[in-house]
């Protein structure tokens, strides 16, 4: 095992925490861990010339990487396979042979690490795995399993409106789907499976069915979610491009101007732009009836809603779905929304607040005591937040191969390397392109922060879990990245016996 590198001293919240470089578009999952409904399908991999990983026939199963992405994804599989039943469990001083001399860090800091067969849960290796580190958007995989405990893969998320005590008065009443789009609802898809444009027509159907004709105004209700809409722990940084926004229980694109865009400045009032998205469609749909509708658009502030005469719902993507989604893109947004959700399940105040003890509760049921674990978001986009890379691998073990099968609905978000997601620009040359579309993995990155946690299946056939973290890294230091990279298509390609 290698020896530890010293204790990080964690920094403080002084530099804006910038994540991604890149823009990401969502694409369904590689045939052997998609799932139907996460993203828009493509009808090729497009981007850089990627890695040949077309195997030879005496490759097993399990080490044919994939080579196209799949439009009709078979039935619900999951992992990779057929595995091997009676695979050999890695030699834990053969892997710390081959990765202790590719965890070092460029520049400064440490790498600390955990493998595990996820069949036992026995360390196969660990460089200072228990130690305390940030995770950045690794802490996204312990939202995943938070919304998925609480709330089921299956539940949905109700967009409803109905009618305000004026006549003529309609209100837009957010129910947590803040994956809205502004035109026609798209049942296929999680972005956009909802869309304003067939809401506002529904809307107008019930108003002429009752007889209304005239003049409408809207507003909206987001009184669902409580307590201050932005974190004290983000940067003002951050929030200027677009990491995170203010948070509401609705939103377009979730909290997007551009459905395709994943970086960029979002609205500041999510739920007002919403709202106005909705009256102008309302105000399309109605022409055709003769009514008009005021482009003014504010909240509710009237008496309360319960049993008000429902004008028109639609319910959201499943939280399994919404869950694949925010593994795969690593939308900030997305993720603080399901916390408040979850929390809203358990009857906690569906606030920021409420989103990190929702998490530090569910954890508790795979074992993992709350001091172990230090949250300040739910989005990982705080230094503040800590987690040993034990921790992060068991809860990768506990959506692999844990006894709460809920927790297998995450596994189709995880971007497959070269691939899908946030590591579609990596493994495509080098060292690590020998593990492209054989590492599943949710990646993480702030300014001094890289994370790379995930599963793997040997080239023995024994699947394996693993976290690596760097911590007080030199920001931008190119071989950092590559460490990590090469790592994991190490414990992909070795074997170590």
């Amino acid at each position: 095992m290698a020896s530890p590198q010293g204790p990080p001293s964690l920094p403080g919240r002084r530099r804006s925490a910038l994540r991604r470089g890149s823009a990401v578009v969502p694409l369904l999952l590689a045939a052997v861990v998609a799932a139907p409904g996460i993203a828009a399908v493509v009808p090729a991999v497009t981007g850089p010339e990627r890695p040949a990983v077309t195997a030879p026939p005496s490759v097993p199963p399990w080490q044919q990487a994939p080579t196209s992405l799949s439009q009709e994804p078979p039935g619900n599989l999951l992992l990779p396979g057929p595995l091997a039943t009676d695979a050999p469990l890695p030699s834990g001083t053969a892997l710390a042979a081959t990765l202790d001399p590719l965890l070092n860090a460029d520049g400064g800091g440490s790498f600390t690490a955990e493998v595990q067969d996820a069949l036992t849960g026995e360390v196969l290796y660990s460089r200072d795995g228990t130690r305390a580190v940030v995770p950045a958007s690794n802490t996204k995989l312990l939202t995943a399993v938070a919304a998925l405990q609480t709330m089921g893969p299956d539940r949905k998320f109700q967009t409803r409106v109905v009618s305000g005590p004026a006549a003529g008065a309609v209100v837009l009443v957010g129910g947590g789907d803040v994956l809205l789009a502004a035109g026609a609802s798209q049942p296929g898809l999680t972005l956009g499976h909802v869309g304003l444009a067939t809401l506002a027509e529904d809307t107008v159907a019930s108003l002429v069915a009752a007889g209304y004709a005239g003049s409408v105004t809207v507003s909206v209700d987001d009184s669902l979610f409580s307590g201050p809409n932005l974190s004290p722990a983000w940067e003002d940084g951050d929030i200027a491009v677009g990491e995170i926004a203010p948070v509401y229980s609705l939103a377009l694109n979730s909290a997007r101007y551009d459905p395709g865009s994943t970086s960029g400045p979002r609205p500041q009032d999510s739920a007002l732009t919403a709202g106005q998205a909705f009256a102008a469609a309302l105000g399309s749909a109605g022409a055709v009836q003769g009514l008009t509708v005021s482009t003014d658009v504010g909240r509710y502030s009237g008496a309360p809603l319960a049993g008000a005469p429902e004008l028109a719902t639609a319910e959201s993507a499943t939280v399994g779905e919404q869950v694949q989604l925010m593994l795969e893109t690593s939308d900030n947004y997305l993720a603080e929304v399901l916390g408040r959700m979850a929390a809203d399940s358990q009857e906690l105040a569906a606030s920021s607040a409420g989103a990190v003890d929702v998490v530090l509760q569910e954890l508790e049921s795979l074992g993992i005591a709350p001091g172990r674990v230090q949250l300040a978001d739910v989005s990982g986009l705080t230094l503040d937040n800590t987690i040993p890379a034990a921790e992060l691998t068991d809860v990768v073990r506990a959506m692999t191969s844990g006894t709460d099968l809920r927790l297998r609905a995450a596994l189709p978000g995880f971007p497959v390397a070269g691939l899908t997601g946030t590591l579609n620009g990596r493994y495509l040359s080098g060292a690590s392109a020998s593990g492209a579309g054989l590492v599943r993995a949710k990646t993480g990155t702030l300014n001094t922060v890289l994370a790379l946690s995930g599963y793997v299946v040997d080239a023995d056939g024994r699947l394996l879990v693993f976290s690596f973290i760097g911590n007080n890294l030199e920001p931008g230091a190119p071989a950092n990245k590559a460490a990590l990279d090469q790592a994991a298509s190490a414990v992909a390609g070795c074997g170590c016996q």
